[in-house]
């Protein structure tokens, strides 16, 4: 449940910011607003995915999330790398520094949730059959 809420914290905090971002200061770093929308969209798709639940709901949003993952490590890294690159930051700057690292660590533990809730679905459908 605590990951679900961190994600949805995450989808308003990232929505709201690009969406003012884009609004009102989008020629001032277009790279960087638009990064911070796409990681707004991944946090709420994941978001949806974990409430609708189901098995292919959750390979869903274990695919988005390592695909956040990816964005996280990268972005972080190139706003590292090239500074000059991002006149503002996004989520995702310095491995997400502005919100407490929860942007890298975010991935990381939902990735190790739905895998431990697809392996546990997995040996109770095995249970099952065994039964049969």
């Amino acid at each position: 449940m605590v990951v679900v809420w961190l994600y949805g914290v995450m989808s308003v905090g990232a929505v709201s910011r690009s969406i003012y971002q884009i609004a009102t200061e989008f020629d001032r770093a277009p790279l960087a607003y638009s990064l911070s929308a796409v990681a707004a969209v991944v946090y709420a798709f994941i978001t949806y995915t974990l409430v609708r639940g189901g098995e292919t709901a959750r390979r869903a949003a274990l695919v988005c999330c390592a695909a956040e993952l990816a964005g996280v490590l990268i972005v972080g890294t190139w706003t590292l790398i090239e500074p000059s690159a991002f006149p503002d930051a996004t989520v995702w700057s310095q491995y997400g520094y502005g919100y407490i690292f929860i942007p890298v660590l975010l991935p990381l533990t939902g990735i190790w949730w739905l895998r431990k809730g697809l392996a546990r679905e997995a040996q109770a459908q095995a249970q099952a059959r065994a039964q049969v």
